[in-house]
């Protein structure tokens, strides 16, 4: 289970508004988020090293469990709109040593991203959580426990990233697309409804119905059917590498990893 650490950022979340509110500058910021994480996620001051240089440039923070750097943290000053592109330098230094995590902070924001390096650099967002409302600070804490360092160190951020991706829109219609869920639902409509659907029109009306940024997270829609045996004659299909064949029933849409 991952620290409670509610009452502590309920306790520390106005120091962030606070800085927000009366523009602190980027170093200052860097002195704060640091005191929270010693205060609130269990760093101790050795485990903080300060400005790690990559080609002339800096990431703010690494964060290290045993001596071994776990996540990169690149700060912002407080008043200062987070977006993706601002975790470049983290990315580069991250990529050239296969760290898998990069949280980017003014404080009051906090967007963490998960880094994977198969194809070039490709990152997701784990969370994003936000203290700005005082509302907003036990569901902000739930997702930040998993950044404390007895999290990490005892494998509940991995976990929580090996579940969140299962879940995702990508995961779920890869498993929504294939040959034995869509006839299970073409057989249910059958029965209730009285009519057979042909499968790729079931699988476009599936479609229509997901949003379109499940859509693009989704990426390339096809169903995928078992192989039929050798002896066998069907019509000729795209065979995958793991002996499934696949029917594109959509134009592709390019999968974002990163929203």
């Amino acid at each position: 289970m991952v620290p409670n650490i509610r009452a502590k950022v309920r306790r520390f979340a106005p120091q962030f508004r606070q800085a927000r509110a009366s523009a602190l500058n980027e170093s200052d910021t860097v002195d704060r988020i640091r005191r929270f994480f010693e205060d609130v996620l269990g760093y101790e001051i050795d485990d903080i090293s300060s400005e790690t240089m990559m080609k002339n440039k800096y990431v703010d923070l690494c964060l290290k469990i045993d001596g071994t750097i776990r996540l990169l943290v690149e700060a912002k000053a407080a008043n200062v709109k987070l977006r993706d592109r601002h975790i470049e330098q983290a990315e580069g230094y991250a990529s050239r040593n296969n760290y898998q995590w990069v949280l980017l902070t003014n404080g009051v924001e906090w967007h963490l991203y998960h880094l994977t390096f198969d194809e070039g650099i490709e990152y997701e967002r784990a969370f994003v959580v936000s203290l700005a409302e005082d509302g907003n600070a036990d569901e902000a804490a739930r997702h930040l426990a998993l950044i404390h360092k007895q999290s990490i160190k005892k494998g509940h951020l991995d976990k929580f990233w090996e579940k969140a991706s299962a879940m995702c829109a990508f995961s779920i219609g890869k498993g929504i697309f294939t040959e034995s869920v869509l006839g299970a639902l073409r057989r249910e409509i059958r029965r209730s409804c009285g009519v057979l659907i042909d499968t790729e029109d079931l699988a476009k009306a599936v479609l229509d119905l997901m949003s379109q940024e499940a859509r693009e997270a989704m990426g390339p829609i096809r169903i995928r059917r078992k192989r039929k045996p050798r002896n066998t004659k069907a019509s000729p299909r795209k065979e995958s590498s793991n002996g499934s064949t696949e029917v594109v029933s959509q134009p592709p849409i390019s999968r974002q990893r990163n929203p």
